[in-house]
């Protein structure tokens, strides 16, 4: 496999990409099982003179990588992760766009439900670390997310903390803490919001709790120690979304938050995380 092509597994996923970006396939194959509820994306294959082909599972597994293909595998090219300039963070926050930033999420299963959930709620944008610990897109994260994955942009950005101080400029910035955050999101604020959700095991790490405007905590029984990453994220983002945006802020520049730093009720941070 060439290393700027990608393989995306199970029909979900496979219908999701040929309809969003279809440009970007490059090959197909499915098995005899399959063959039945693929003759369009056989057809559209065929008309731009792409190569498809029914072959057995075994060589699916093969061509996948994995043995859950679902009978179906589309060949694409592999997406470029580039950081987002300022002037689009603006944009975002003009449009009053919530946005999901990842700190060191390192297990692509996890990433990949993540994504889905990230898209279930109508999120767009996700930023991702490069850093040794931090997974991106793989093959299972495609197959996992369910498609999700062509519903978002995805970003990458050399030093998370260096790029949270920026983006406070623009956004008010919630850090996800295992303890000792604020039990609630209510936060008053004239930004829209940005959530930050650290690693599986060591949680955010401190230079990026210390960016970050609040950091909040999921309340619960402690009969464990805590959600996995990706139960949270939905459990946070359904928060979030239940929470008014503020008006339109188009053509407006935002003014600069990132010198000070508020003790309003509510800014309470995790200096153990």
């Amino acid at each position: 496999m060439k290393s700027k092509e990608l393989v995306i597994c199970g029909l979900k996923a496979v219908r999701s990409r040929f309809e969003i970006d279809s440009n970007s396939v490059k090959r197909l194959f499915f098995n005899r099982a399959t063959a039945p509820a693929v003759g369009d994306l056989c057809s559209w294959m065929a008309q731009e003179h792409l190569v498809y082909r029914c072959v057995e599972s075994d060589e699916l597994e093969l061509i996948s990588g994995s043995i859950h293909h679902g009978g179906i595998v589309v060949v694409v090219e592999s997406p470029e992760l580039r950081s987002p300039e300022r002037d689009e963070i603006r944009d975002w926050a003009n449009r009053g766009e919530t946005i999901l930033v990842l700190d060191r999420i390192s297990n692509v299963h996890n990433l990949g439900a993540i994504i889905r959930t990230a898209a279930f709620f109508g999120i767009t944008k996700l930023i991702l670390p490069d850093h040794p610990q931090a997974a991106i897109p793989t093959e299972a994260t495609y197959r996992v997310a369910e498609g999700g994955l062509d519903h978002l942009d995805v970003f990458r950005v050399d030093h998370l903390p260096a790029f949270i101080h920026e983006l406070r400029r623009y956004y008010f910035v919630i850090g996800a803490a295992t303890h000792g955050g604020d039990p609630s999101l209510q936060m008053a604020s004239d930004r829209p919001r940005a959530l930050v959700l650290g690693n599986e095991e060591q949680g955010l790490a401190p230079e990026v709790a210390a960016v970050c405007d609040v950091c909040v905590t999921i309340p619960g029984s402690h009969r464990v120690e805590s959600l996995n990453v990706s139960a949270a994220a939905a459990v946070l983002l359904w928060e979030l979304m239940r929470i008014p945006t503020s008006p339109d802020r188009s053509n407006k520049d935002m003014p600069d938050r990132t010198s000070t730093r508020g003790n309003r009720q509510g800014m309470r941070r995790d200096e153990s995380s």
